[in-house]
This record gives structure tokens, sequence and C-alpha cells, in this order.
């Protein structure tokens, strides 16, 4: 199911994001591994706190980069993407 502007979402169980000062970037931590993040991925996973509506992260990414063209398919994207991968879970 696709990403909706009201959804909540929270970091997985058993996944930790984190500040990687070795790698340079974020990164997802999971017993399997570790993901490197893209700066742009990055920027929209640390607003994901279980509490904070994806409308509210679109608006604040928005701002932090004005004048994107279609940031807000972009950040759905993303949050698709981390469905998928399992990185994120929806809290509402």
């Amino acid at each position: 199911m696709a990403t909706q502007v009201n959804d909540i979402y929270k970091i997985a169980a058993h996944h930790r994001f984190q500040w990687e000062k070795a790698q340079d970037c974020f990164v997802i931590l999971f017993p399997e591994g570790m993901v490197k993040l893209n700066a742009s991925s990055g920027e929209i996973l640390k607003l994901v706190d279980g509490l904070t509506l994806v409308s509210t992260i679109i608006e604040i990414i928005k701002k932090k980069f004005p004048g994107v063209p279609e940031i807000e398919k972009d950040i759905l994207a993303m949050f698709d993407f981390a469905l998928e991968k399992a990185w994120i879970q929806k809290t509402n």
C-alpha cells in the first residue's frame, strides 16, 4: 500500500537509524548488517519519530530545499521504499 500524507511512521523494531561518523553518512543498523543512506534519505528518515505525520515531514523538507521540483513525490517514494525494505513501520 502506498504511503499517505496522514500516515505516521517509526523506525522498525530491531533497526537503528544513526549518523555514522566513520561512514560520513546516516545509516540504518539491523541484525543482518548496515545500510548506508544517501543524504536525501537521511534528511527524511531523521524526521521519522513515531509522532510526526508524513505531511509535516514533507513540509519540513520542502522548506529546507525550496524549489526542488516534484519533491513531495520523491519523499513519498522514499517512504514506500523504506516500508518495502522494512526499515520503518506504520504507527497509526
